[in-house]
């Protein structure tokens, strides 16, 4: 079996009011094909980004009652860490900011060839997947994400309440997501940069 490093299966940006604005997926080594393509589809993806929005609302619950049961302490810098391994070989990260935007970071323990390439770019550090990762190996990923959101904010053609559900809607009413070029372009860069230990 060839080695292999972690490396990012999707990144999701999922608004306030848990709707999902972005969604980018990154190809994955396959050992037995010897080719890189998505692990999931879209439409798999975009279920477990949605799986983990009762992750986000049991734990932000939970530190927001620091003195209840099972204590616990508030957590200022917004990162959820690992909200859950989704099977042996994908785990899904998260980080929420002040405003309620959660960003996730869906990891492929076994994402890409050691010293290989992949989509152009030498892989390198690490060692062999399959390890975990530690708690602050995705930090620079989500400060990344976050920046790049902020910065859609800063265009003043964006309007961030396009992407909001309106409260008390009609159920057909659906949010846009964020369309973006430069968005998801800033996104793939993150993505395809990552490496533990990076």
């Amino acid at each position: 079996m060839a080695n292999t490093l972690p490396s990012i299966a999707c990144l999701g940006v999922i608004g306030r009011n848990n709707n999902p604005l972005h969604i980018t997926i990154f190809p994955s080594y396959d050992t037995t094909t010897q080719t890189y393509a998505p692990i999931r589809t879209p439409l798999q993806f975009s279920l477990l980004l949605s799986g983990t929005l009762d992750i986000f609302e049991a734990r932000s619950r939970h530190q927001a009652n620091p003195g209840g049961t099972g204590g616990g302490s508030m957590l200022l810098s917004g990162d959820f860490g690992l909200l859950h391994a989704i099977d042996d070989r994908l785990a899904a990260y998260g980080f929420e900011t002040n405003t309620g935007v959660k960003f996730v970071a869906v990891v492929d323990m076994r994402g890409r060839l050691l010293g290989g390439t992949s989509g152009g770019r030498v892989s390198g550090g690490g060692g062999i997947g399959g390890v975990g990762l530690r708690d602050n190996e995705l930090k620079p990923v989500f400060r990344a994400m976050q920046t790049a959101y902020v910065r859609l904010l800063q265009n003043p053609f964006y309007d961030p309440d396009e992407t909001a559900v309106p409260v008390g809607g009609k159920p057909g009413a659906a949010a846009r997501r964020i369309t973006s070029r430069k968005f998801g372009d800033e996104m793939r860069r993150i993505g395809e940069a990552w490496a533990p230990g990076s």
